[in-house]
């Protein structure tokens, strides 16, 4: 078997054809003798500024909001699809007032911040850096151009993040960086935090950073909760790997970050730390979901949503550990971890817009191909629309100015169809790794980690009787023999 060495970046222009067709106004494709290093700005630069340009894009996009939206008109901010959480939580979280997250009580049902501890320490940052005086309008606005300010630092964190995690892939966090989502729900509320830390903890499990990359999975998931779920696919792919001491190091890293920042709060305010749990917890059946669908067409309410919820999402993490430990050659950790947190958001109760930022830069890296990204990112647009649409609708009184019900519907079935078909096409690259295009040039699981080249000690089904002699060792890269094309 042909052995391919070097580390020349693999230039997308040459491998899909959706890249190379868009490259066209800039002169056509990359051609194969074309210096690519040497030069100031060079694809971890180019990515950063595409990302700030278009994050600064979906800025853009909220003026109308920023203006008047989000202040004069129930529904306004609705039909301009420019809503953000923002500049509302300032008043009614306590921000505005001076209250401390967690530690002082709300006016109204809410009690106490149902945020994580570390959002809730950034919303605060962004507080302390908001005037506390005049009129409350321009301090609203203010806050968010705070928060902004301070989610674009996330954004540029995530980007290089990504070109950074498949060495000879850096141009793959151009997808990160021209999603509509990203411009799009950026600042409809504070998940890049989240998205910034698990794409670093990515980052880190590339290059063998085993501890790092548990503090900081341990600090996302202070943040978000999501993030844990990535330890779930590390599990199943250290076992086949037999590589359970790098587990257990993530594992501890994880524990020991995620305790020092969550036990000061949990002592000193037990009543306002557990909010975000119990509130995610008796929170009903919500907008974006698919259960909110078979409650709106049957009539049913579904109070026992938690239960079918959880008991799906079981059945799911079965199947894809069947997927670990059975396919013909070990999933690269990119690939279940993409897998697993789009499990989560399908079967959740709820789906707010900007729960996409999830899943980007894992798609990204499972799945690096524009067409597929960008039929995926369509019904994320869609569903974007949609749900300020239908809220302009409900809200609107007699005007009846967006989406009724039944179009709601379609845009919560356009994000489902879109997120399974790129689900199906990760687990299409999984069974059959010659599909896999980050594999195409011999690598096995370039952000793998200690992953990357292991031999299998534990296997089931069909992939215990595989040969082994194919997995690549000592950093070398197989070549499958695929083209260049699907």
């Amino acid at each position: 078997m042909t052995k391919v060495h070097g580390d020349r970046p693999v230039l997308p222009t040459q491998q899909d054809e959706v890249a190379a067709a868009g490259s066209a106004f800039l002169g056509g494709p990359m051609g194969r003798r074309a210096l690519t290093g040497g030069h100031w700005l060079h694809p971890v630069r180019v990515v950063v500024l595409v990302a700030l340009g278009m994050f600064a894009l979906g800025m853009a996009q909220k003026v109308p909001c920023y203006d008047w939206g989000w202040f004069r008109g129930a529904t306004s901010q609705y039909t301009h699809a420019c809503y953000s959480d923002i500049p509302h939580l300032y008043v009614v979280r306590g921000f505005a007032d001076g209250l401390t997250p967690y530690f002082d009580r709300l006016p109204g049902d809410m009690q106490y911040l149902e945020y994580p501890v570390l959002t809730g320490l950034f919303m605060q940052v962004a507080a302390w850096l908001t005037p506390g005086s005049g009129a409350m309008q321009h301090r609203e606005q203010i806050y968010w151009l705070v928060n902004s300010g301070m989610l674009m630092v996330c954004a540029a964190v995530l980007v290089v993040c990504v070109a950074r995690t498949h060495r000879r892939r850096p141009w793959d966090a151009l997808l990160v960086a021209l999603a509509p989502a990203l411009a799009l729900t950026a600042t409809v509320n504070w998940d890049l935090l989240a998205v910034a830390l698990t794409a670093a903890a990515m980052l880190m499990w590339s290059r063998g950073r085993t501890v790092l990359f548990g503090v900081l999975i341990g600090l996302a998931t202070a943040a978000k909760l999501y993030p844990v779920l990535l330890l779930g696919p590390l599990l199943l792919l250290c076992w086949r790997a037999g590589k359970w001491r790098e587990f257990r190091l993530a594992l501890s890293g994880a524990a020991a970050s995620w305790l020092v920042v969550n036990v000061p709060v949990m002592l000193l305010a037990p009543e306002g730390w557990k909010k975000f749990y119990t509130f995610s917890q008796e929170r009903p059946v919500d907008y974006g979901s698919f259960w909110l669908v078979i409650s709106q067409r049957t009539g049913n309410p579904l109070d026992d949503a938690n239960t079918y919820a959880t008991l799906l999402m079981i059945v799911l993490c079965g199947g894809l550990a069947v997927l670990a430990l059975g396919a013909p050659r070990r999933p690269r950790f990119a690939q279940l971890a993409f897998l697993v947190v789009a499990a989560f958001i399908l079967t959740n109760k709820v789906y707010s817009p900007q729960y996409v930022l999830w899943l980007v830069p894992l798609a990204a890296l499972a799945r690096p191909r524009w067409r597929d990204f960008l039929i995926w990112q369509a019904g994320q647009v869609v569903y974007f629309l949609g749900i300020w649409f239908y809220l302009a609708y409900t809200l609107g009184g007699d005007k009846h100015q967006g989406l009724p019900v039944e179009g709601y519907q379609v845009a919560i079935a356009a994000h489902v169809l879109g997120t399974l078909y790129l689900c199906a096409v990760v687990v299409r690259d999984i069974l059959m790794p010659e599909r896999d295009v980050v594999r195409r040039d011999g690598s096995d699981d370039p952000s793998g980690g200690v992953l990357d080249g292991a031999p299998d000690v534990f296997v089931i089904g069909d992939a215990a009787r595989a040969p082994q002699d194919a997995t690549p060792s000592d950093g070398q890269r197989v070549d499958w023999g695929v083209s260049a094309r699907d």
